[in-house]
């Protein structure tokens, strides 16, 4: 393949020179925030400049445009990194009510993929049960021994049970946190395998929860269990899956569909919003270890409404907080 270096120059030349103008624009007013809008221009035209400077390399031999185009591009790289660093550690409280939320929502198609995948699992773990309840011993590891009996046996048990609200909560709280935590990180950093063991991940939590649910609400416990679970599994579970969330992104950067770059440059581009994706899960992850150990774990008939209310308005809360959070401050930005 020759490349004709006067077409391709004249032809590229207007967003090089677009690209050079936000960076200026934006070295001269290093206050100014980018909108959502301006963020992806800008990170369209850096890949573009990035996939220029591949073919400038292979295909011709211009000393000088290449030069050109390896300081443009190392200057968009910079920026654009040491930009979203700087706004994550100066504003924590932005960061959280916009940066998190928005960050989730331009990686949605990965949730979706990650939350399907944990219930296509689910629905088979249900399915296998109900298929040949032999089973539950092979589907159920032994350390969840609690959950290894029979549902009502174990619901009569806890319901018997005098807990003192403050005895050892602590530390069972702390190690829920770093458990959870430690499955998240493991969901993301799976990643690396293009995304196949991140996606083996879900499915697997998802068949061991569906089989659970299941054993529970053909023994009529399903109100045991809403309250049981609900509570802090309203922040627990959708926490696992941003983690399945952050590693498939992880797994579509591996593979590099649809641009040029280099590993290293598609790995630079996402570290920001996989940074972002696990650190707004494990905040996710202390809240649900607190109610896990100080409400879940109190079982009485007359909690359960209260319980479930409690974890239904929750979830609401969350999913509200996850799809309109920053989009007002977004919006005003773009239309300055």
């Amino acid at each position: 393949m020759i490349l004709d270096l006067d077409v391709f120059i004249e032809r590229e030349r207007p967003f090089w020179d677009e690209l050079r103008a936000l960076l200026k624009r934006q070295r001269d007013q290093p206050s100014r925030r980018l909108s959502i809008d301006e963020v992806r221009r800008f990170q369209y035209l850096y890949q573009r400049a990035s996939s220029d400077l591949v073919k400038i390399k292979t295909f011709a031999g211009d000393v000088e445009i290449k030069i050109y185009l390896e300081s443009l591009v190392a200057r968009a790289y910079s920026q654009l990194h040491e930009e979203s660093d700087r706004r994550m550690r100066l504003s924590p409280v932005r960061w959280l009510l916009g940066t998190f939320p928005q960050t989730f929502r331009r990686h949605w198609r990965a949730f979706v993929l990650s939350i399907g995948t944990f219930f296509v699992g689910a629905g088979l773990g249900a399915g296998m049960l109900a298929a040949d309840y032999e089973v539950k011993s092979d589907l159920i590891p032994s350390q969840f021994g609690h959950l290894s009996g029979k549902p009502s046996d174990r619901v009569k048990k806890e319901e018997s049970r005098e807990f003192d609200y403050f005895s050892s909560r602590q530390s069972f709280s702390a190690s829920l946190m770093a458990n959870n935590i430690k499955v998240t990180y493991m969901a993301m950093v799976m990643g690396f395998t293009y995304g196949v063991l991140t996606i083996v991940m879900m499915f697997y939590n998802g068949a061991l929860i569906g089989a659970i649910a299941f054993d529970y609400v053909a023994d009529g416990q399903a109100v045991f269990l809403l309250a049981w679970l609900l509570p802090h599994g309203s922040f627990e579970l959708p926490a696992i899956f941003i983690g399945g969330q952050a590693g498939i992104v992880l797994g579509r950067a591996m593979f590099g569909w649809g641009t040029n770059l280099r590993l290293r440059q598609r790995l630079g581009l996402i570290r920001a919003d996989l940074i972002t994706l696990v650190a707004g899960a494990s905040l996710m992850l202390v809240w649900a270890g607190l109610v896990e150990s100080f409400l879940s774990q109190y079982h009485g008939q007359e909690i359960y409404p209260w319980k479930i209310g409690f974890g239904m308005f929750e979830l609401v809360g969350l999913i509200l907080f996850l799809a309109l959070s920053g989009r007002k401050a977004s919006k005003g930005k773009s239309e300055r």
